[in-house]
């Protein structure tokens, strides 16, 4: 599952990118326009320079800007910088690996070896798409209408 800095991340980026050759933003219109915490804004945002994915500038017509066309940045490079991990279950993680509790050994487990795939099929499918490709809003579900 994605973590809250991952999730913001990607939302402050997609915002930086809709606005890609405008010039500045600043990060309290970022936090406004995505529902971000400034403060935990101003972390992810001082990382994210510091990674070479943004531009920063200080004083009052200051802001942030990407680095690199919206083109060049993948939702995959976001995930891997800010740590989220892909996989369903602790035993799949590359980064935070860890045993699943009450579970077969590693190597004898079918259900391991299934979420090692979802895994990298995510991987390959957020490498895929970049902060240039449109992606369109899905429907929200009710709660009613999925319980029929």
């Amino acid at each position: 599952m994605l973590s809250q800095k991952t999730r913001y991340t990607i939302r402050a980026f997609q915002h930086l990118a809709d606005h890609w050759g405008k010039g500045q933003v600043q990060l309290a219109d970022i936090a406004e326009a995505q529902n971000i915490p400034p403060k935990f804004l101003t972390v992810i945002l001082s990382e994210m320079a510091r990674e070479g994915l943004l531009i920063s500038q200080r004083g009052r017509d200051g802001g942030y800007q990407l680095a690199l066309p919206p083109i060049d940045i993948s939702y995959g490079d976001l995930v891997r910088l800010t740590r989220g991990s892909l996989a369903l279950v602790p035993c799949a993680a590359r980064n935070a690996h860890e045993h699943c509790k009450n579970c077969l050994p590693e190597s004898e487990c079918r259900l391991r070896s299934l979420m090692l795939k979802v895994r990298d099929d995510t991987a390959s499918i957020l490498d895929r798409i970049t902060l240039a490709d449109p992606i369109a809003l899905e429907p929200v579900f009710d709660k009613e209408e999925a319980a029929e």
